[in-house]
C-alpha cells in the first residue's frame, strides 16, 4: 500500500504505537510463557509451520512471543511491529531473528515477497473499517499459494483499554466475526483453509478464532 495514510487510520496507529512503547517491557514480562501454556495457539502454530513454504513475516510481533517459537518450529521468520520499544525487547529476547518496525497497513516488503504471514493477535487493535487495506496488503506480499494466519478475538464489540500491564494507556479494542474475516479475505484474494472458534478459557472473556487462508493463484 502506498500514498498518505487517512485521518482514521493515522489516529488508530498513533494511539497502538503510544500504548505499546509504554507497556513494552511489563507486557513481555507478563506474557513470557503465555504460548507454551495454551494448547491451541500451540497446535494452530505447528499446523501453519507444516503447510508453509517460504519466509515468513509475523505482522504486530510484539516482543516476539509467537515468532520464536515459530523459528522453533523450522519456520524462516521475522518480525514486524508498530512500536519502536516491542521491536527493541523482540531483538533482546530473540537475537539470532530479524526484527524491524513497521506498520501492517504499509509493510517495507516486495509483491509477492512471503511465503506466509501470521497476524497473531496484532488486528485486535484494528478498526472494522481498515480490515480491507490491511488484508489488501496482506495479498499484496504473499505470492500464490502462499499463507496467512489470523488469530483474533471473536465477537462484535469495541472497549476501550484505560489501563494495561501496569500503565495507564489510551487503547482501542476490536472483537471482529470471524465469518467476516473470512469474507473480507476472500474479498482480498485469500481462500479459506481453515476456520477454528473455541470457547474462553481462564482469564479470556471472549470466545477467540484461527483463521488459515491460502492466496489464489
Amino acid at each position: 500500500m502506498t500514498g498518505t495514510i487517512d485521518p482514521e487510520a493515522a489516529t488508530y496507529l498513533d494511539k497502538t504505537r503510544i500504548a505499546y512503547d509504554e507497556v513494552a517491557a511489563d507486557y513481555a514480562d507478563l506474557l513470557r510463557d503465555l504460548h507454551a501454556e495454551a494448547t491451541w495457539d500451540r497446535a494452530v502454530l505447528s499446523a501453519f509451520a507444516e503447510v508453509v513454504r517460504g519466509p515468513v513475516v509475523d505482522v504486530g510481533c510484539g516482543p516476539g512471543r509467537i515468532t520464536g517459537p515459530l523459528a522453533r518450529l523450522g519456520v524462516q521468520v521475522s518480525g514486524v511491529d508498530l512500536s519502536p520499544a516491542m521491536v527493541e525487547v523482540a531483538r533482546r529476547e530473540f537475537p539470532g531473528l530479524r526484527f524491524s518496525v513497521g506498520s501492517m497497513l504499509e509493510l517495507d516488503l516486495a509483491d509477492g515477497e512471503l511465503g506466509g504471514l501470521v497476524s497473531w493477535y496484532s488486528l485486535v487493535h484494528t478498526p472494522r473499517s481498515l480490515l480491507p487495506a490491511v488484508f489488501a496488503e496482506f495479498c499484496r506480499v504473499v505470492r500464490p499459494g502462499g499463507h496467512v494466519l489470523l488469530a483474533f478475538k471473536a465477537g462484535d464489540r469495541k472497549r476501550t483499554l484505560t489501563s494495561g500491564y501496569g500503565h495507564d494507556i489510551d487503547l482501542d479494542v476490536y472483537e471482529h466475526p470471524a465469518e467476516l474475516v473470512i469474507d473480507l479475505l476472500d474479498e482480498a484474494g485469500f481462500a479459506e483453509r481453515m476456520r477454528l472458534v473455541r470457547a474462553p478459557e481462564e482469564f479470556e472473556k471472549q470466545a477467540q478464532a484461527y483463521v488459515l487462508g491460502v492466496k489464489r493463484g
